[in-house]
């Protein structure tokens, strides 16, 4: 009987050890908000990028297998990732759910295996930000043949029906609010517009052109705006609304692909071409504030340009701090506070076994996907200490030159 005793007790020991190294959990420092591509710490891998997992309300880190939530974001190398990761952290930590967040860094080969990991752990619900929207399909797919909820975040999963809801921003809004600052700027008649767009690869980017040539084009087409960097624009500068073809060729044309680079000799290439009658006084449709500073940086280093007007859109720091120190004219506030928190209200109610609030619909040319979207804010210089200071978005210490 004795014997059997401490056999019982050496079982307990082990399996207590066997546990306590499973719940063994790598982390990983997150980089800076604010910091440049080149300060961000990229990793050289192919294997899913990890951060942290985070922990429950009561600061535990849960054993590998027991996270209820998976988040797949598509790149550590853009402020605006950053930003995401960060609030989601906060937020799951608050709401007491485990979770475990992974990057993609820019590949939809990386972003399956990251799919594929956190069904292997157990999630019961997935939110994806796809790096492409039609490649992320086949993601998508292995997670609902695995039981997981599928939420797709800011950007839209295409051609599949396993997508359960859609959290994001007005995209069109987004759009629209870029083209009016540009609008609500003029002065005159004849005025050089440069368009520039985000990847083809990714949905929002025709919505955020969608909602900016329907602010535009009136304008075009009664000679406010003259369009000098695409030919296919200005072949459909009579056209009202575009078809997805019909914007693809445009895009195609000045995408910058969500990226610094690209968008700074983009930029670069299009002044080279352009003679001194197309620059002076100018206007720019940038998609975004990563390459709305590099477009900015290529024009004001152009001698034959006189001014500039430049749209933007996440509010990221560095473009803050842009429009602070006059060198970009606006970004698209959107709150990623919100944003965050309605994916994972949207998550929780999913995990409860309900359905989350519905708005809207968005189709991804097979089912129309259950939407919730948020609302937008311009940001400039005459309301940027009250939109993004004085909201507690960030704080002034991170800033110079603010009044």
């Amino acid at each position: 009987m004795s014997k059997k005793f401490y056999s019982l007790i050496a079982l307990i020991m082990v399996l207590t050890m066997a546990l306590a190294a499973c719940q063994t959990t790598a982390t990983e420092a997150p980089a800076t908000e604010n910091a440049t591509p080149m300060q961000q710490e990229t990793p050289m891998t192919t294997e899913p990028v990890t951060t942290e997992a985070v922990a429950t309300g009561e600061g535990t880190v849960p054993a590998a297998g027991e996270f209820s939530v998976g988040i797949v974001l598509p790149t550590r190398d853009e402020p605006r990732w950053i930003q995401d990761e960060t609030r989601f952290r906060d937020a799951l930590t608050q709401a007491g759910y485990n979770a475990e967040i992974l990057f993609s860094q820019g590949s939809s080969a990386t972003e399956k295996q990251n799919v594929e990991s956190l069904i292997t752990q157990g999630i019961q619900v997935l939110i994806i930000c796809p790096q492409d929207g039609a490649a992320a399909a086949a993601a998508a797919e292995e997670a609902r043949n695995a039981g997981v909820k599928v939420i797709s975040y800011d950007r839209l999963i295409l051609d599949t029906d396993a997508v359960d809801y859609y959290v994001t921003f007005d995209s069109v809004a987004v759009g629209k609010a870029q083209a009016q600052y540009l609008v609500d700027k003029v002065t005159g008649t004849g005025l050089p517009l440069y368009l520039y767009a985000g990847a083809s690869s990714d949905n929002n980017a025709f919505l955020f052109f969608e909602g900016a040539w329907s602010v535009l084009q009136p304008k075009i087409a009664d000679g406010t705006f003259v369009i000098k960097n695409s030919s296919e624009a200005v072949a459909l500068q009579d056209k009202a609304e575009l078809t997805r073809d019909e914007m693809a060729g445009i895009i195609g044309q000045v995408t910058t692909n969500w990226d610094f680079n690209t968008a700074k000799n983009l930029a670069e290439a299009n002044l080279t071409s352009a003679s001194a009658a197309d620059k002076g006084d100018v206007f720019i449709l940038a998609p975004n504030d990563g390459t709305a500073r590099s477009i900015a940086d290529a024009f004001a280093a152009d001698t034959d340009v006189t001014s500039y007007v430049v749209t933007g859109q996440d509010a990221e720091v560095a473009s803050i701090q842009y429009i602070i120190d006059g060198k970009q004219s606006m970004t698209v506030l959107k709150d990623v506070r919100t944003l965050v928190n309605d994916a994972i209200a949207a998550a929780i109610t999913m995990l409860e076994g309900g359905t989350p609030e519905q708005t809207a619909s968005y189709n991804n040319n097979v089912i129309d996907v259950p939407a919730k979207p948020s609302e937008v804010i311009t940001v400039d210089k005459d309301n940027v200490k009250e939109a993004i200071i004085d909201s507690g978005y960030y704080e002034a210490s991170q800033f110079t030159g603010l009044e």
